[in-house]
């Protein structure tokens, strides 16, 4: 890049650079490529480095912005850089690795400048930067534009479906590729693993990277992107034949998780014995270059994040997202979702469907490890939710793995530490949870899960617990934590409707588990009396009902005094008497009072008032759970209902309510079976005679006396105009995960900082 330059602020004056952004046409056959391409350097591995890199050539790329209309030099890197993918192919017998070098340093150039381009104009403007008609004058941008980024595009994708990394035989038939693996043995004691695999590993990150920038347009528009050069390049044309191959190529990075080479070990040093006159004054070029380029004061000691990482495999799964994301053309869906829906398990020997070109067929057993391990970030939560959603023979294949388990719990994980993370990755999680208990066999199978000390799960020790009654638990801390702090009504409704899809098979509760569904149900049962009571008498000064309320805990987990109880069961009693007249009517006078009270019929409703639609909401679903549970394996769970006989004063007072009549029946007469046959084995029974007492009554217990109900089902579906939310979301995750990717966030239009 420049004789004798030794540091990032040398950038502005590097004279290849202020020749490559100058006024002068530079022919794709000047020597001049070979000395700008010919430098050896550690490639950038954050956006900090990244950003200290286009902060200190922003003059540069100022200039070429302004000229390269005139000049079409950046036209001539990039149909150097082709030719160097071409002869890097074809022209086995030069016998050396020039052209990979100078191919790798051209695409991480062009990858750079096409970053600040595309941030600075449009689509339609950055066509006319892709050539130059010298004979036909400054201004004159033909066919050729088009073809130019389409052949670039394509030569990308090719990159990276045909450059093998550390295994080359495994990936492809190529008889250059094979010819290389060859020489590369017999040139390098360290074998081609050593060499030829860290220099193709850059390069096919390189490659990735360049085409997540090219799509990045979408970063710089508020609305999504429905029509677009670019998209329509990848989704036709020359780009289209390898949509699978894309897809499972970009897969399988991310199944492998190949940790990047260190930084500096695919520099190559001059041979002694030759190599071919090109690479003679390449070298000799380089010697007056960079020996290594290194960025932020690092020096070639990486970064410890990415000794715990795969670039290439995180970087490939960003690329994987957006493809999948692309919005389908009026004409023409989008190709890389239908690959991502229709793939199959190499085990798979059923014939491919003649309606979809584009299935393949992948490892699922190592994709599942994979899933598994990853799950810490959102862009594998992601990947899994897509997965299960849209490709139904990787969730058939999951379902039926009798290790559920190392992929339920990474998924539990994120919920249970909802504080930390971000909303859409909690939503990502519980969808796919919801997905999950959408199976019986699935239901059925966790319950059947012993695990051993739950480590993270702070709340109270778990020595053993089934996997079931700990996404129980996980659930309704989820529900919990929504519903005093973000009050999301849509994280809410579909936790309870997998805890709902879930009730009919519940077996074996943990203790805690069945105290956790009753106590919550419970502190919202009390919560709807006390909303009641402010609602009807706002300017009451009942302290003894509000000092009952004030003695609950955060977590509901405190018992009421046994004054409080008796009075809440009276006060209770009233208030259902009086909904009981007319249900909807009495609550809008009520709510109409209010807001009289307030001053004014426009002013906005207290909380409490706000909430009374959802808390009665949850209490009619936890009912219906508790009573699903109760008609359809009452005597797998006795821990339930010894719960419930604990709390049963509270549920008493709620068998007049209008609401919940109905479905209060089974409960109240559960609670009523029990108790009289408890009250018969006299008082003061210990815990284990009272679980006894349970599971006899349960069998004891006639089931036609039980009223059925409608089996609860809930399904996932994804709402209309799904991109709205997906396609923002995938590019915050580019945006603050990609590697060595920086764009200044007063650019950014798609997203807020704050939803990035």
């Amino acid at each position: 890049m420049g004789a004798n330059s030794s540091s990032i602020s040398e950038l502005p004056e590097n004279e290849y650079l202020q020749k490559l952004s100058g006024s002068e046409p530079i022919s794709e056959n000047d020597p001049f490529w070979n000395q700008l391409l010919s430098f050896s350097f550690t490639t950038p591995t954050n956006s900090a480095d990244l950003k200290l890199l286009e902060e200190a050539t922003i003059s540069v790329c100022k200039s070429l912005v302004e000229k390269n209309p005139r000049t079409g030099n950046l036209g001539s890197l990039i149909k150097v850089f082709l030719s160097r993918t071409k002869e890097l192919k074809i022209s086995a017998e030069c016998q050396n690795h020039l052209f990979i070098w100078q191919a790798h340093n051209a695409l991480f150039i062009i990858c750079c400048l096409l970053k600040v381009f595309i941030s600075r104009m449009s689509e339609e403007e950055l066509q006319l930067h892709f050539t130059y008609e010298e004979k036909a004058g400054p201004s004159s941008y033909g066919a050729e534009c088009e073809d130019l980024i389409e052949e670039l595009l394509c030569c990308l994708v090719q990159l990276i479906v045909e450059i093998p990394l550390l295994y080359p035989c495994q990936h492809t038939d190529s008889n250059w590729w094979k010819w290389l693996c060859s020489w590369y043995r017999g040139r390098y004691s360290g074998g081609v693993t050593s060499a030829l695999g860290d220099i193709t590993y850059s390069i096919s990150l390189e490659a990735v990277t360049t085409l997540i920038v090219f799509l990045s347009c979408q970063l710089f528009h508020k609305e999504i992107l429905r029509e677009s050069i670019i998209h329509r390049y990848l989704m036709h044309g020359r780009c289209l034949p390898y949509t699978s191959r894309l897809v499972k190529t970009l897969l399988y990075n991310f199944i492998r998780q190949e940790r990047s080479p260190p930084p500096g070990t695919h520099v190559f040093q001059q041979q002694t014995d030759g190599g071919g006159l090109l690479y003679g004054i390449a070298s000799g070029v380089a010697t007056g270059l960079w020996t290594v380029f290194t960025l932020g004061g690092v020096g070639s000691k990486a970064s410890a994040q990415l000794e715990q990482c795969s670039p290439l495999a995180s970087q490939s799964l960003l690329l994987l997202l957006v493809l999948a994301n692309l919005t389908d053309t009026p004409d023409t869906p989008n190709p890389y979702r239908q690959a991502i829906m229709s793939f199959k398990n190499t085990q798979d020997n059923t014939a491919f469907s003649s309606s979809n070109p584009h299935a393949f067929q992948i490892n699922f057993n190592s994709l599942y490890t994979a899933l598994c391990e990853q799950q810490r970030s959102d862009q594998a939560t992601l990947l899994l939710y897509m997965l299960l959603h849209q490709n139904s023979n990787v969730r058939t294949y999951v379902l039926a793995r009798t290790d559920i388990e190392n992929l339920v719990l990474p998924i539990l994980e994120i919920l249970y530490h909802v504080e930390e993370r971000n909303s859409h990755h909690v939503y990502m999680a519980l969808i796919i949870l919801l997905i999950l208990t959408e199976d019986d066999g699935f239901n059925r199978s966790i319950h059947e899960v012993i695990l051993k000390n739950i480590t993270w799960y702070a709340e109270r020790v778990l020595t053993e617990i089934s996997l079931g009654s700990l996404l129980i638990l996980v659930v309704i801390r989820t529900i919990q934590y929504n519903m005093t702090r973000t009050r999301d009504k849509y994280l809410h409704t579909n936790c309870l409707a997998a805890l709902a899809n879930m009730s009919a098979q519940f077996r074996s509760l943990h203790q805690y588990a069945a105290q956790r569904i009753i106590s919550y149900t419970c502190r919202h049962l009390r919560r709807y009396v006390y909303v009641l009571d402010k609602l009807y008498f706002p300017h009451s000064h009942c302290s003894t009902l509000q000092h009952c309320f004030s003695t609950l805990s955060d977590n509901g987990e405190e018992l009421l005094s046994l004054t409080c109880s008796h009075i809440l069961r009276s006060y209770a009693s009233s208030l259902f008497s009086l909904l009981s007249k007319k249900h909807n009517k009495v609550l809008e006078q009520a709510t109409q009072s209010l807001r009289g009270s307030l001053g004014s019929n426009d002013s906005p409703l207290p909380d409490y008032a706000q909430d009374l639609n959802v808390i009665e909401e949850v209490i009619r679903m936890m009912l219906e759970i508790i009573n699903s549970c109760l008609t359809n394996s009452l005597h797998h769970n006795p821990n339930l209902v010894y719960a419930l006989l604990y709390k049963r004063d509270l549920f008493e007072q709620f068998r007049t309510h209008p609401s919940f009549q109905d479905i209060m029946q089974n409960i109240d007469l559960v609670i009523s079976f029990f108790s009289s046959r408890l009250e018969q084995a006299g008082a003061e029974l210990s815990v284990e005679r009272v679980l006894e007492i349970i599971k006899q009554g349960a069998v004891a217990l006639p089931k036609d006396r039980l009223r059925k109900f409608p089996e609860l089902k809930f399904k996932y579906v994804e709402e209309e105009q799904p991109e709205e939310f997906f396609i923002p979301y995938v590019w915050s995750l580019v945006y603050n995960s990609a590697v060595a990717l920086y764009w200044n966030p007063r650019d950014i239009q798609l997203f807020t900082m704050d939803s990035g």
